[in-house]
């Protein structure tokens, strides 16, 4: 019988590295596939979570929050985005537009691994890792969630619902809390059998290493 190691991937849907850490994750879990059942759960946090509706400009947001030029965001961008395309993400060509605040996103990520499962909750952590990435769109605008939810094979008229009100709220709070008070303020931070953590965007050998590690261990 396969072990199963379990994966808590604690990260943001405005994240770009953890796009990339995600699609090396998906390719290295594919290559040990037979050899490891992988239990994956996505765990919210937030790295606007002040931000006001209707978002902030994503040059100007990057320039002041890590004090780097228009021309230096743009180059780490460009490099996000090559980095993206090898994990199986082709970002859009000019960027995303503006930063959001994502707590709705998490809500429903929450709801779909509650209310279905792991499976669609990874789906539905795609796809809208998707939305504001490769289509750039605005993550305020809910039919923009609820589109992402619909390709992820999900109930939209029950995603409507939750987005409506204030479901899960408290749930996505203890959880953020849960993480942040663990020492995880960046991210993705990826913690395997609640034991061992790995943060930034590993490489999908990184990951298999420490898959492989695990195995020993069992």
């Amino acid at each position: 019988m396969k072990p199963t190691i379990k994966i808590d991937f604690v990260s943001d849907v405005a994240c770009p590295w953890c796009a990339v850490g995600l699609g090396n994750l998906n390719q290295a879990m594919a290559k040990l596939s037979d050899q490891f059942n992988f239990e994956v759960h996505f765990r919210p946090f937030e790295l606007n979570p002040k931000m006001p509706q209707g978002g902030q400009d994503a040059i100007e947001h990057l320039t002041e929050k890590y004090g780097l030029s228009v021309e230096q965001v743009k180059a780490n961008q460009a490099n996000i985005r090559a980095k993206a395309l090898e994990a199986g993400f082709e970002f859009h060509p000019e960027g995303r537009k503006r930063v959001y605040n994502t707590f709705n996103a998490h809500r429903l990520l929450y709801w779909a691994a509650k209310e279905f499962n792991l499976e669609k909750q990874a789906l539905l952590k795609k796809e809208l890792l998707s939305t504001y990435f490769c289509l750039a769109v605005s993550l305020d605008d809910p039919e923009n969630l609820l589109d992402a939810v619909s390709r992820a094979g999900l109930d939209c008229n029950r995603a409507r619902h939750v987005l409506s009100g204030d479901e899960f709220t408290q749930e996505v709070r203890t959880e953020e809390s849960t993480y942040t008070n663990l020492g995880i303020n960046s991210v993705p931070s990826i913690i395997l059998n609640d034991q061992y953590l790995l943060q930034g965007a590993q490489p999908p050998e990184q990951f298999i290493n420490a898959f492989e590690q695990l195995g020993k261990q069992a």
